[in-house]
């Protein structure tokens, strides 16, 4: 793991008139306090990809003044469609790095932290103990998305966790809710179901978690079938069973499924390359999470 601090020289958050001219708009929806607040924070944003780059975004052009960033990915071609960074110059780059080069570029003043790695289950509270404002939680995987949330709720630390984006097209079904209450996200279902049976969070379905989280209720959409069809993160042969047991639940719904494929067929994880995807959906992901940590620091 490699952790690289960069930014201008320490300043203090004062409104003087070059960060009013870069974010005078922001101060005059959510008030000269709030922006005050924005400049002073620091979030934390985990897995800066399809909606997490944009998230990090967000933050930075409403004035937040500290963002640590963590991936341990480089930014790839296929990785065009979604991410904001991915650019022709920025193939190779190490996500982290290209955001961070992005963030400065929109303040100059902004401290960033590059953490050059992968949240893990072993690595969680070296990684997210330090003294954040907000987490935003932008990754895919269903055992450490279930770390992230236990942590941070165990904590006192305030996060907000981002479902699956691939799969669909339409980015006014997107909606922020306790996590107890997402529907038609089958990442997020397992975290749930991670969650009350590994961290004793409740099983009574009227209890709310205290966790908001980012979904969509739109039917997911598979690739044709020829294609590869994203899996539950199960093993191979049983992965297409995982979303269909979730369909007979009422947890999901899907259109145009697949046949179910071969053992060696299909990668794992909900939000794989095995979905398609559409900035216009991924990019409002990362919007939504990022109003939620405004809000939230806004209101503190």
């Amino acid at each position: 793991m490699s952790q690289v601090a960069i930014s201008a020289p320490a300043h203090p958050p004062i409104l003087d008139d070059e960060y009013a001219r870069r974010f005078g708009g922001v101060a005059r929806l959510y008030g000269p306090q709030a922006l005050e607040r924005f400049a002073a924070a620091h979030v934390c944003v985990i897995g800066i990809g399809g909606v997490g780059s944009w998230a990090a975004e967000a933050l930075a052009r409403c004035g937040v003044g500290k963002l640590t960033l963590i991936d341990l990915d480089h930014i790839a071609v296929s990785n065009t469609n979604r991410q904001i960074h991915a650019l022709g110059d920025a193939y190779g780059m190490a996500k982290v790095d290209a955001m961070a080069e992005r963030i400065l570029q929109i303040n100059p003043r902004a401290e960033i932290s590059r953490i050059d790695d992968f949240v893990t289950r072993e690595n969680v509270e070296a990684l997210l103990g330090h003294p954040f404002d907000y987490v935003v939680d932008a990754i895919d995987a269903v055992k450490v998305k279930t770390a992230i949330v236990a942590f941070c709720k165990r904590t006192g630390k305030r996060v907000v966790t981002c479902g699956a984006a691939g799969g669909q097209l339409d980015p006014t079904r997107i909606r922020v809710t306790d996590l107890s209450r997402t529907i038609q996200d089958p990442l997020l279902a397992k975290v749930r179901g991670n969650l009350r049976r590994q961290h004793g969070f409740s099983k009574n379905p009227k209890a709310k978690f205290g966790i908001d989280a980012v979904f969509s209720d739109e039917p997911l959409r598979y690739p044709e079938p020829e294609q590869q069809a994203c899996a539950v993160e199960v093993p191979a042969e049983s992965s297409h069973a995982g979303i269909d047991d979730l369909a007979a639940a009422g947890q999901i719904e899907v259109v145009n499924a697949p046949p179910a494929p071969q053992p060696s067929q299909g990668p794992q994880g909900l939000a794989c390359a095995g979905f398609g995807s559409s900035v216009c959906v991924t990019a409002v992901f990362g919007m939504v999470a990022a109003s939620t940590a405004l809000r939230a620091i806004a209101a503190a």
